[in-house]
């Protein structure tokens, strides 16, 4: 199928994923901006599987420090 007849959807998932290649750590502050609007699937989807591994880990990371001093 040629650019040109590209249905919508297909185009705007791979100009995405174009642009995702293209600036990977811009694509967090994309997915915190996306989160403010609250659509958590949003955030985890544009995070990918890292972002959303580091995202966790801080979050455990940040759960398990406090409790160790207090």
């Amino acid at each position: 199928m040629s650019k040109n007849k590209e249905a919508p959807e297909r185009r705007r998932k791979r100009l995405k994923q174009e642009e995702l290649n293209k600036n990977p750590a811009g694509n967090i502050n994309d997915a915190f901006n996306k989160n403010e609007a609250g659509n958590l699937p949003g955030l985890a989807g544009s995070l990918g599987w890292k972002g959303l591994g580091v995202l966790i880990a801080v979050i455990i990371i940040g759960f398990i420090i406090p409790s160790l001093f207090f």
